[in-house]
C-alpha cells in the first residue's frame, strides 16, 4: 500500500509540473510573440550576424527592456557507472540594449533590425579580456569530445509579469579560433 501512495505523489507533481508548464506558454502566447529572422546561420570569427525580429502584443506590454544577444552555453557531457550526465553552463553573452522601459499596447507591431559580433578570439583586445580568457580555456576544452560550445541569438522582451523571446541556433566555426 504504500508503494501506490509513493506513485500517486509522483504523478501529481509531475502532473502539476507539465500543467504549470502548459499555462506558462499559454499565458506567453496569449500576451504576444516574438518572431526571429537569420538570413546566415554559419559564421566565422569576426563575422556580423544581421537579423531582424518582429515584436507583436496582444495584450498591453509594460517593458523593462528589449534585447537581442548572442549566448555561448558550454555543454559538458560524463559518463559515471553507465549513467550520463549533461551540464550547461553560459560562458559567453553579448547584448545589445534595442530599447529601454517602454509601454506597449495591445496589438502593436514592429519589426527591428540588428547586427551582433561573432566573437574573434584571435584579436589582442579580445584575448585580454575576461570573457576572452574564458573562451579560450573553454575552447581547449573542446578537443575533449564530451565537451561543446553551443551558440543562439535570441530576442527578448524583457517584461513584468512574462517575457516575450524567440531564439535560433547559430555555428560559430571555432576550428579558425586559436
Amino acid at each position: 500500500m504504500p508503494e501506490n501512495k509513493i506513485l500517486i505523489i509522483i504523478a501529481v507533481l509531475v502532473g502539476g509540473g507539465i500543467l504549470t508548464a502548459i499555462i506558462y506558454y499559454v499565458v506567453r502566447f496569449m500576451r504576444g510573440s516574438i518572431k526571429l529572422s537569420l538570413p546566415r546561420t554559419v559564421f566565422n570569427p569576426g563575422d556580423t550576424i544581421t537579423g531582424s525580429f518582429e515584436l507583436l502584443t496582444k495584450k498591453a506590454i509594460e517593458g523593462n527592456k528589449l534585447v537581442v544577444s548572442l549566448i555561448g552555453v558550454k555543454v559538458t557531457k560524463t559518463y559515471d557507472d553507465g549513467k550520463t550526465k549533461t551540464r550547461s553552463r553560459e560562458i559567453y553573452r553579448d547584448e545589445q540594449l534595442l530599447e529601454e522601459a517602454k509601454s506597449y499596447r495591445a496589438g502593436s507591431k514592429a519589426t527591428y533590425e540588428f547586427n551582433l559580433s561573432a566573437p574573434d578570439m584571435n584579436s589582442p583586445e579580445f584575448l585580454n579580456s575576461k570573457v576572452g580568457q574564458a573562451l579560450t580555456v573553454a575552447f581547449r576544452l573542446l578537443s575533449d569530445r564530451s565537451t561543446r560550445l553551443k551558440w543562439k541569438v535570441e530576442a527578448r522582451l524583457d517584461a513584468k509579469g512574462v517575457d516575450l523571446a524567440a531564439a535560433k541556433s547559430v555555428s560559430i566555426n571555432t576550428k579558425q579560433m586559436l
